[in-house]
């Protein structure tokens, strides 16, 4: 029987899928039936759940035989999210948490009403696990991620195909479609891992100072109890304070319609940016061997997919980064207003929130390892002290008139210098009425006319003095003057 080098065959010739061969050849001569799921998961950084990797690995075996319509698998990060926030414990909300919750929001509400000028939302405070959170915020995450998700996916992509031997592209044959869909399988593997993990840590849907959910306002109580543990301090004052700054937040974002978009659109535009180290990836695919689940998940670790960051992006990320500080400042100000005479422990609370939000969980590390980009307000102090300032020199209503508009924003040289931030703003109003002023005056004619409302002629000649009706100089006659007055001598 003659062998085709398209379709190879075994010893008892029959026929043998090339596809088949590779991957069987890619995980060390086990072949994919024979793969151990626990091993793979050690390899991607995933919890060893037999469970949950059977599920995880049939999935993955269904995707590399079907078509995606990116190039991110996006319902595996899904499913995945989901099954890691039920990994850990995730109970149900009951009604007393539900009800615990929603009079925690609405008192809130109460307390910001005196100190601010942004008027109540209206909106109905919600109890949430920590699924719930994953499915009311996965679509902002999808936003959020997708075109850092694009980059280190097509990057894969590329990588595993310039390494693999020309004789293996040429069998590839249509299963070329399911190794471009494998990088996209990987990153929505790893995102959905970070987001699931997120879920345990986070305590409402603005906690990492972003509107994940638009228009929502939620706790989540099991996460509220686990943030209060250690802290000594009664379970209801710390559910009112977290209430008080998930309400601050909702009220911000809802009243202030053009900044969820403005804060959105900063991280987006960020992540268009990133670039991936294609030569890293590169030496990875050369260098792995994949029957060393050990060496993988090492070389995994020290980042070799977190995106790299150009001096555009920097200086991208430092506007980004002020404008979440601006955010967690206004709220984290509110906060300490409208708590100080009625929950004792709110100074306390205050600090160990403010030092939670510098320097992030062990989900938010993962995160920002996958995607490049840290949410956390580094300068929320500063801006803590910088809306104070306005608010004794402006009062409630003058602070909070900052945010009609995003031109209206300070600037990271403001938190340098809040006391110096209205003195700056006025400067520049000035130069701003300055400007319009000669702006209208040109439109309107006004440099065309002098003060009495004659055409000016600046290249035209002195007008005659007064009492000299021929314009001469008193003193001083002209040639034609003496021709004239001198009479012939007789």
């Amino acid at each position: 029987m003659t062998s085709n080098p398209n379709n190879p065959s075994n010893d008892d010739d029959t026929p043998k899928d090339p596809l088949a061969e590779m991957l069987q050849n890619l995980m060390g001569g086990q072949g994919m039936g024979n793969i151990d799921p626990a091993e793979l998961a050690k390899a991607a950084g995933l919890p060893n759940d037999p469970q949950l990797l059977q599920q995880m690995f049939a999935q993955v075996q269904a995707m590399m035989s079907s078509t995606s319509e990116g190039p991110v698998n996006w319902q595996l990060a899904h499913e995945n999210a989901r099954r890691v926030a039920a990994a850990s414990t995730d109970p149900s909300v009951n009604a007393v948490q539900a009800r615990e919750i929603d009079e925690a929001l609405r008192l809130a509400e109460l307390w910001l009403d005196p100190v601010t000028d942004l008027s109540a939302t209206g909106l109905i405070g919600h109890a949430w696990s920590r699924a719930e959170w994953v499915e009311a915020t996965l679509g902002t995450w999808k936003r959020l991620t997708e075109p850092v998700a694009n980059s280190v996916a097509n990057a894969l992509s590329t990588a595993l195909t310039q390494q693999m031997p020309e004789e293996m592209k040429s069998m590839m044959g249509g299963a070329s479609s399911m190794l471009q869909n494998m990088g996209g399988a990987i990153f929505g593997m790893q995102l959905g891992q970070a987001i699931g993990a997120l879920s345990a840590e986070v305590v409402s849907s603005t906690d990492i100072g972003v509107p994940l959910a638009d228009l929502e306002m939620a706790l989540l109580p099991a996460n509220v109890a686990k943030f209060g543990e250690g802290l000594s301090l009664p379970e209801n004052d710390v559910r009112l304070f977290l209430a008080v700054r998930e309400a601050a937040h909702a009220r911000l974002f809802v009243q202030v319609p053009w900044l969820r978009g403005h804060l959105l659109g900063a991280i987006e535009a960020y992540a268009r940016g990133i670039h991936i180290d294609m030569s890293r990836i590169e030496d990875l695919a050369r260098d792995l061997d994949p029957s060393n689940p050990e060496g993988i998940q090492e070389a995994l670790s020290q980042g070799v997919f977190t995106p790299e960051r150009t001096p555009v992006q920097t200086a991208a990320l430092e506007k980004l980064e002020t404008a979440l500080a601006l955010v967690e400042g206004w709220v984290d100000e509110l906060t300490a207003e409208a708590t100080d005479k009625v929950l004792p422990s709110a100074t306390a609370l205050r600090e160990t929130v403010r030092r939670r939000r510098a320097t992030g969980g062990p989900a938010e590390h993962a995160f920002s390892s996958l995607v490049g980009l840290e949410l956390r307000p580094r300068r929320l102090r500063e801006a803590a002290t910088l809306w104070a300032t306005l608010k004794e020199e402006r009062g409630i209503a003058g602070r909070d008139a900052i945010w009609h508009h995003p031109d209206l924003l300070p600037t990271g040289e403001d938190l340098d210098d809040p006391k110096g931030f209205s003195e700056r703003r006025r400067l520049a109003e000035a130069s701003d009425s300055e400007v319009d002023d000669a702006l209208q005056k040109l439109l309107s004619g006004g440099y065309d006319t002098n003060e009495a409302g004659d055409a000016d002629a600046p290249d035209a000649p002195d007008a005659p003095e007064k009492g000299d009706a021929a314009g001469k100089t008193p003193g001083k006659e002209t040639e034609e003057d003496d021709t004239d007055t001198e009479g012939p001598a007789k």
